[in-house]
Formats: structure tokens, C-alpha cells, sequence
């Protein structure tokens, strides 16, 4: 297995302008979660929890997933910080396996963008969600000053739409919130979020 980038910066991820993007993010999914109190939200590729720690009180429970032990570490050091009891977390790489899950809503969060293959793990979330389920995926608009090997420069939202209705997913919501400055590989760049119902 090829080295793990996030176990390297497990440690100092929380900058402030990861701390700062990840609250422009929470403010734009707390509406998508009213009503959740006695739903699960599954975060998958949680990092170290940035956004969805501070959704918990807006759901029943909270399940933060990621492929990094590392992230998990700090997550659960804040879970344990703040007092939060209704959150776990969970190891695991649905890319190579998905383990046996159901949840009522999935947040994946700049976590698109570092899966080769899309299509794949939208299945895989699409499998794991409750019927009616709901799927919010936030992450970067199509930008085409920007060139990695293993990351995809944002999405279409129209492609996105397109990949999802193939999937599956009934209807999908998506709208462009947040223009920042050198928020994507030193680029600016602007972040939008959809959303999936099963």
C-alpha cells in the first residue's frame, strides 16, 4: 500500500485556514441536517473531525470514518476534549473494502477530489445509505489551472449530477457557496455542495 500523505500531517492539519474553510463548510450543511435528531451521519474521509464534530448536536449519532489512523487519533483526542458522546470512529478504506454499515445521511467532505475512481465510492456510499438516505458531498468546482497526478481538479456539476442519477440517487441538489483565495493547491477556487437523496 502506497504511503499514507494525511498520517504524515495528521498532526498539523488543523491550520487556520483548514479551521476557517471548515466553518464556511459547517454553516452551509447545518441547514441540510435539520431535522436529523434521530438520524446517523456517517463522515467518511473525516480527517481529524474539522467539520463534522461540530455537527453533532444536530444528529443522533456520528460515525467519522477515514484511511488514516493518525487523523482518527486527533478526532477522537477532540471527541474526548469536548465531551462529545454520541460520535465513534472508524479505520477504514471503503476504495479497497466497505465494511458491513448503514447510515441515514453520509458527509464527504474534500474527499471526492482524492478518489481515482468517483463512481466507485458514490456506489459504495449509495449502498450504505438507509433508504431515503441523504448524500452531501462538498468539494471543489472543474478548475483548470490546476494539475495533480493523484487528485482530480474539482467537478462539474453537471457531470456530478449526471455520475449520481446513474448511481442511483433520485434527485441531487448542487450550488456553488464559497469563492476563496488560494484554497486549492495555492489556487483560487470556488467549493460546492450537493445533495443526493437515495
Amino acid at each position: 500500500m502506497e504511503d499514507n500523505v494525511f498520517e504524515k500531517m495528521a498532526n498539523r492539519y488543523d491550520t487556520e485556514e483548514r479551521i476557517e474553510l471548515a466553518n464556511i463548510i459547517v454553516k452551509q450543511v447545518r441547514p441540510e441536517l435539520e431535522n436529523c435528531k434521530s438520524k446517523t451521519l456517517l463522515d467518511y474521509g473525516c480527517g481529524t473531525g474539522l467539520s463534522s464534530l461540530q455537527l453533532s448536536d444536530l444528529v443522533e449519532s456520528i460515525l467519522l470514518v477515514d484511511s488514516s489512523q493518525k487523523m482518527l487519533e486527533v478526532a477522537k483526542a477532540k471527541i474526548s476534549r469536548k465531551g462529545i458522546t454520541n460520535a465513534n470512529v472508524l479505520f477504514s478504506d471503503f476504495t479497497q473494502e466497505t465494511p458491513d454499515l448503514k447510515a441515514d445521511i453520509i458527509l464527504m467532505s474534500l474527499v471526492l477530489l482524492h478518489i481515482s475512481d468517483t463512481k466507485k465510492i458514490l456506489q459504495e456510499l449509495y449502498n450504505i445509505l438507509n433508504k431515503d438516505g441523504k448524500l452531501i458531498v462538498i468539494d471543489f468546482d472543474k478548475n483548470e489551472n490546476i494539475h495533480h497526478p493523484k487528485v482530480h481538479n474539482g467537478f462539474s456539476h453537471e457531470e456530478l449530477k449526471k455520475t449520481l442519477s446513474e448511481i442511483g440517487f433520485q434527485s441531487t441538489e448542487i450550488k456553488t457557496f464559497y469563492h476563496g483565495n488560494r484554497i486549492f493547491m495555492n489556487q483560487d477556487a470556488s467549493v460546492f455542495i450537493s445533495s443526493s437523496i437515495k
